[in-house]
């Protein structure tokens, strides 16, 4: 489970803004928080924030990071780490990054800086008996490991680049256990969604309902309880050789040697309502698709206590379906905690009968230098628990909104 996330010079993100998912004082909801040692993790979070304010640079950091320690062992030498940093501190200045998660039922703290589109430096410490201990600290391209860890780290040493993380290192190159489980929390376990992969998760859902009947089982019980009207999705998928005349004529003969010995799946999928039934992709509403793309990631997050990190959940989805995705997520009960934390411009859902206080974040641009903040509504005072907050957040009561007082007939008059 994610407990924290911080970072600075990334994108609009300047200073240090930092995201919690660990529970503050409020006592409510208190069935849908995990107990760990010293204190509660939330189970979901919600960010709110006008267009522009850097909601979607916080999940994009956090993505970031995710990448930088799965796929930095394949950097190339000379090849610099791909960052974007704030315009107004640029490469020259650290761009920091600290992670705090459990796996394995042990605490992490893990974090680097990049400097120049290189790493300044890296550490990753675990909280055995609930005690800090160190695994390595790093500084440049030399670093040295903690008591336990002595010597374990050798076979690093000559694939250690300035462009890649230890962590990515070590994973692949030596068998530390605790390495081994930090480097999985990120590879397996935070899943990043985003416009850019619904593709691949519409795919992974149409095999999934294909293949594995307890999966399109549950699917479907969620689109009942959502009350779409949906009562079967019929999935098929053929593996057929390519037609030569399918292909454009503007490729090589050789490229076009290559994809013709392959076989493709052609995916056909409907979804079958009381009284008739329509292709998916070509006739059903993208909101309806979104969900099918959705539904089967999400059923696995649940069941295996992952953690999923959403950018503009709502995209293509009405507020009801939304809001019931949501309530859903929070009340069904599994074996394992899984969390989801997502970006959202739904103001339906900001109510306290969902989500805690301490699980509602804003994000807001600095006027100043034009860099994001970011703060929970439980560090606004005098906040009142039956207060309207979608009314009082479109009204500007909490900040991160666009265009406070602004009459549109006074500007309307002047053209």
């Amino acid at each position: 489970m994610l407990l924290e996330f911080a970072c600075s010079n990334h994108k609009s993100i300047r200073g240090e803004v930092l995201f919690s998912a660990l529970a503050g004082k409020d006592n409510t909801f208190e069935e849908k928080t995990k107990e760990i040692p010293g204190g509660r993790v939330l189970k979901s979070a919600i960010i709110y924030g006008a267009n522009g304010a850097g909601k979607s640079n916080l999940v994009n950091a956090i993505a970031f990071v995710k990448d930088l320690v799965t796929n930095s062992i394949s950097h190339q030498p000379g090849q610099g780490i791909r960052q974007t940093p704030h315009k107004l501190d640029g490469f020259e200045k650290d761009s920091v990054y600290r992670i705090q998660f459990i796996a394995q039922d042990v605490r992490y703290v893990f974090g680097f800086s990049l400097r120049n589109m290189l790493v300044s430096d890296e550490y990753l410490y675990y909280f055995p008996n609930n005690r800090q201990t160190k695994i390595y600290e790093r500084s440049g391209e030399t670093f040295s490991a903690g008591n336990k860890f002595q010597g374990k780290f050798t076979t690093c040493k000559d694939v250690l680049k300035p462009n890649r993380l230890l962590l990515s290192c070590a994973a692949n190159f030596s068998s530390v256990k605790e390495v081994e489980d930090a480097y999985t929390f990120f590879n397996n376990e935070l899943v990043i969604y985003s416009p850019a992969n619904q593709d691949n998760w519409m795919h992974y859902s149409l095999r999934q309902m294909n293949e594995n009947p307890k999966m399109k089982s549950a699917v479907l019980n969620f689109l009942s309880e959502l009350d779409t009207g949906i009562e079967d999705i019929q999935v098929k998928i053929d593996e057929k050789k390519l037609d030569p005349s399918e292909l454009p004529p503007f490729l090589s003969d050789e490229f076009r040697a290559m994809i013709l010995q392959n076989n493709i799946n052609a995916i056909t999928a409907r979804v079958v309502y009381d009284r008739f039934d329509i292709d998916l992709m070509q006739e059903e509403s993208t909101g309806i698709q979104k969900l099918f793309g959705i539904l089967c990631p999400i059923i696995d997050i649940m069941t295996n206590g992952k953690v999923l990190i959403c950018d503009e959940l709502e995209s293509s989805l009405h507020e009801s379906l939304v809001f019931g995705l949501v309530k859903l997520f929070m009340n069904t009960q599994t074996d394992k905690f899984a969390q989801m934390i997502f970006t959202t411009h739904e103001t339906g859902l900001l109510n306290l009968d969902l989500f805690r206080r301490d699980q509602i974040w804003f994000a807001e641009m600095r006027k100043d230098d034009r860099s994001t903040d970011l703060y929970s509504l439980a560090e606004i005072k005098n906040v009142r628990k039956e207060d309207n907050f979608g009314r009082g957040y479109i009204s500007g009561k909490y900040g991160a909104i666009p265009m406070l007082n602004l009459n549109f007939a006074d500007i309307v008059s002047e053209m």
